[in-house]
């Protein structure tokens, strides 16, 4: 599963810019040039096996997958083939998946791709050496959980490949959302019997329009053009830049800086770091740079989850209360100075730009809150006087966005004590800890995929619960999991939808988290830098199609 707050390959805002364009920015690009990405990581690696990269970020520039995603502003993003023919064919009530492998598609070695390196692929997934990458193919390719992979010699029965064109996924359930998952990193083709070697993603084979060409770990990774890429067959896959370049080890800061100046080199430049508020701020004082903010229209639902294994939380009554105790314009206000800059109020666990989302609100309580309504609901369920615990991270800003709920919380008499820790301690804390001493968890969601189903089954299904899983609230509920697995189980998206907004409703009826606002996503580039697009799923720049302006 991906990290709660993952740093996707941009400079990544959680607020958005006044005067920033909703979009896209950049002028016509053409083809060539060095497209330039400053990282603050010093390590570069393209194993898709350990990635949990959207299909719009950097690892696509490299690596194909079986489907892809059609995303736009303005539009729901929808599933298109990728290295298929189309986007699977669903048969025996949606547990059997067939893909058809385009003709001829080969590696940047001039080796012809075919179905086994899928299969091998996704079986190398399955070693524990690659636990890091997304896993919502394993258990529905392995029941049993046994499988380590296929260094071995051991296959995955549930994989078949009757030719070489043809991949047939025999799935342990039925599963609607399957040519969904294909898209996920580890879909990409490995060639049978490689990437046994650890450093494999230092210079992978690739199928995509992009190759390794040098690697120099803390300085640079530089990507050229793959020569037997084919663009006839990739049109989500523009490969504008004739290099890319990471220049790796970057401060932050510095990064920021580096494109408010926008002098040389940098015109041609694109962030991968978080920006601070403070940068943010640096960035609305400048004209210039103003017009090259990009801003999302939505993004990761925050939320505040709540221990529902913890004393009086484990109380449905008790919980509704926070519904109304919590401020949500103060938290606006704590992670950029308002609504317009911050995002919207969330009353949903559906994010915005998925399928079937329903906009609905079940407590309808003000922005503000309503702690006069929730200090009735405490003392009704004779609750009064709480005194928890609120556990977040130290870094984005979560210190003062923590400190707003605490303030919130006790207007309506609960006093709240904060405990801000760095990430490994943070995640040792709440989803790796067996039995979890914390109350309240501030946090935030950004689903994986474009399914309602993405932004549902991590955070509230009991199978999700502990071992580094994603239900911090330890949510258990029997009829929720049976309404999981019905929406999963249906192949027809638009059924789909309407069984997961029901989900959705049922869940916050039992107020295991509070939404708190969809969180907007800012990106700042050089003057050189064009077809700079935020699609309304995800709350990212589309990587596939930059390019540098004429």
């Amino acid at each position: 599963m991906k990290s709660k707050a993952t740093a996707v390959l941009a400079i990544t805002m959680v607020l958005a810019g006044c005067g920033a364009n909703s979009g896209s920015t950049g002028g016509d690009v053409a083809k060539g040039g060095d497209l330039r990405l400053l990282d603050d990581k010093t390590t570069y690696q393209a194993d898709p096996a350990k990635s949990q990269s959207l299909v719009v970020t950097g690892l696509s520039l490299i690596h194909r997958r079986l489907t892809s995603w059609d995303v736009a502003p303005g539009k729901t993003t929808t599933i298109v083939p990728d290295l298929a023919t189309d986007t699977g064919k669903a048969s025996d009530g949606g547990k059997t998946w067939t893909f058809t492998l385009k003709d001829d598609q080969k590696y940047n070695d001039g080796t012809v791709i075919k179905s086994a390196d899928i299969k091998w692929g996704l079986e190398r997934s399955y070693s524990p050496t690659f636990a890091t990458g997304l896993a919502y193919h394993k258990d529905l390719l392995d029941a049993s959980n046994a499988y380590k992979g296929p260094f071995e010699g051991t296959e995955l029965s549930s994989i078949e490949t009757p030719d070489d064109k043809t991949i047939v996924f025999k799935l342990t359930r039925p599963y609607g959302d399957f040519n969904w998952v294909a898209s996920t990193p580890a879909f990409a083709p490995v060639p049978k019997g490689k990437g046994t070697e650890a450093n494999y993603g230092e210079k992978p084979l690739a199928s995509g329009p992009y190759q390794i060409d040098s690697y120099k770990r803390g300085v640079e990774a530089k990507l050229t053009r793959n020569p037997n890429w084919d663009a006839a067959s990739d049109p989500s896959r523009k490969a504008y830049p004739d290099t890319i370049t990471y220049v790796l080890g970057q401060q932050t800061g510095v990064i920021s800086k580096r494109l408010i100046d926008d002098s040389g080199d940098d015109k041609n430049a694109f962030g991968t770091s978080f920006a601070s508020p403070a940068q943010l701020a640096q960035i609305q004082r400048n004209e210039n740079a103003k017009k090259r903010l990009v801003t999302s229209k939505g993004g990761a639902l925050a939320y505040l989850a709540l221990n529902t294994e913890r004393g009086k939380l484990a109380d449905p009554k008790v919980r509704k209360a926070f519904q109304y105790a919590v401020d949500k314009a103060s938290y606006q206000v704590a992670s950029a100075g308002g609504a317009e800059l911050a995002g919207d109020v969330a009353t949903t666990l559906i994010t915005p730009g998925i399928q079937g989302r329903d906009q609905f609100d079940l407590y309808k309580a003000p922005a503000a809150g309503d702690p006069e309504k929730a200090k009735q609901l405490l003392k009704e369920a004779g609750a009064e006087n709480l005194e928890l615990t609120l556990v977040t991270r130290s870094e984005q800003g979560y210190p003062e966005k923590a400190q707003s709920i605490q303030a919130g919380l006790a207007r309506a008499g609960i006093k709240v004590t904060l405990k801000t820790l760095e990430e490994e301690a943070y995640y040792a804390e709440t989803i790796n800890a067996a039995n979890p001493t914390f109350d309240l968890d501030l946090t935030s969601w950004q689903p994986d995929i474009p399914s309602a189903n993405g932004n549902i089954q991590p955070l509230f299904q009991s199978s999700e619960i502990g071992g580094g899983r994603y239900n911090s609230s330890r949510y258990r509920n029997p009829e929720v999991d049976r309404l999981i697995t019905e929406a999963q189980s249906t192949v027809d998206p638009v059924e789909a939808g309407k069984k997961w907004a029901a989900v959705d409703k049922r869940i916050l009826e039992d107020s295991p988290v509070v939404p708190l606002i969809y969180t907007r996503n800012s990106f700042l580039h050089g003057s050189k830098v064009g077809n700079v697009v935020i699609g309304d799923y995800p709350s990212y720049v589309d990587y596939r199609v930059f390019g540098l302006t004429k």
